[in-house]
């Protein structure tokens, strides 16, 4: 008798032969907590400090773009436990580029035995069908990050053949005493958020964006995304008005279980965008001042924010001029799909 279970294997042609060894496709809500024990294991020997709940997977998948998780996953298990997983999807930048995406997770002692070689191989030819569905006339890549700390996700790239594109830090304020003096420009002013606000705020975060490396409007965050946000508080944000429009932004939330299982306490201040209009006047400079003593005020002794280290703007600079400082160091890697 031919089962569910049995209909949802998956055929990884270049898998290792691994006793118990099997691959399957996405079940809905119920992957969700193996997920989650996946991610945990992984981040904790990659030296990954973040946290992703249960909950967090459920909006996450709730909001995907261009991606079908029941066709666009993949699934390891060992004696029908859950080793490792990966998804792909794809976008296009605003440049042109079509990029097709793919990332994966393997618990630590299942890591050198070829399993993640066999599923990125696999995440591979998924894309390949999905690009086959899109005109060929562009320039298309595949695309994949790691931390520097992510030794064998790093060395699995590079040794199939992707080049590092695009270098991100993370950066840290150790403390949040000494904060700089800066002004707001004049004709601009700070004002509380309304939820009436969020899509005015959406829409210029957009706008402004757009100049980034890797922009794409398919993949910005909407108005929805921004309520099921775990960690959504609009009244810590600081926008920046000039009559009826959106100057810039610095949208900062606080991680209350990152901070509990980290030991710390800190605010992150990101999102920092400031539409072309109000630029090079100091305000991105004067809305993370201010979101700095924000957090500070709810008991935050540090500050993080992630940046592109080639950011036209002079992002690294600015951030490094209010006292942030880098702590690690994430890629982004590429390849060309033939």
């Amino acid at each position: 008798m031919v089962t569910l279970e049995m209909t949802n294997l998956i055929f990884v042609k270049e898998a290792p032969i691994i006793p118990g060894l099997r691959f399957r496709g996405f079940r809905g809500e119920i992957d969700f907590p193996e997920m989650e024990e996946v991610i945990r294991k992984s981040k904790e020997i990659d030296q990954i400090e973040e946290v992703q709940t249960t909950e967090d997977l459920a909006s996450e998948y709730a909001h995907l773009v261009n991606c079908d998780p029941f066709q666009d996953m993949l699934f390891a298990e060992i004696d029908g436990e859950v080793i490792g997983y990966s998804r792909v999807y794809w976008f296009e930048e605003a440049d042109g580029k079509q990029i097709y995406m793919h990332f994966g997770f393997i618990t630590p002692e299942w890591r050198g035995q070829g399993i993640g070689r066999a599923m990125l191989r696999y995440n591979q030819q998924r894309l390949r069908e999905i690009a086959d569905t899109h005109p060929d006339n562009i320039p298309r890549f595949f695309e994949s990050f790691a931390a520097d700390t992510e030794s064998a996700t790093t060395s699995l790239l590079l040794g199939e053949g992707y080049s590092a594109v695009r270098h991100f830090f993370l950066m840290v304020r150790p403390d949040l005493e000494n904060i700089p003096e800066a002004p707001m420009p004049e004709g601009l002013e700070v004002r509380p958020v309304e939820m009436e606000h969020l899509q005015a705020i959406c829409d210029a975060a957009k706008e402004a964006f757009r100049d980034h490396w890797g922009f794409s409007e398919e993949m910005e965050t909407t108005v929805q995304q921004m309520k099921d946000f775990r960690n959504f508080d609009p009244s810590l944000w600081k926008v920046a008005w000039e009559g009826d429009q959106v100057a810039g932004m610095v949208l900062s939330f606080i991680d209350n279980l990152e901070n509990e299982k980290y030991n710390r306490k800190r605010g992150w201040t990101e999102n920092i965008c400031v539409r072309r209009p109000w630029r090079k006047r100091g305000l991105a400079r004067s809305l993370i001042v201010q979101s700095l003593y924000a957090v500070k005020d709810r008991g935050m002794t540090e500050a993080a924010l992630g940046v592109d280290t080639q950011n036209l703007s002079g992002a690294l600079k600015l951030y490094q001029g209010v006292g942030f400082r880098p702590v690690k160091r994430f890629t982004n890697y590429q390849k060309v799909l033939e």
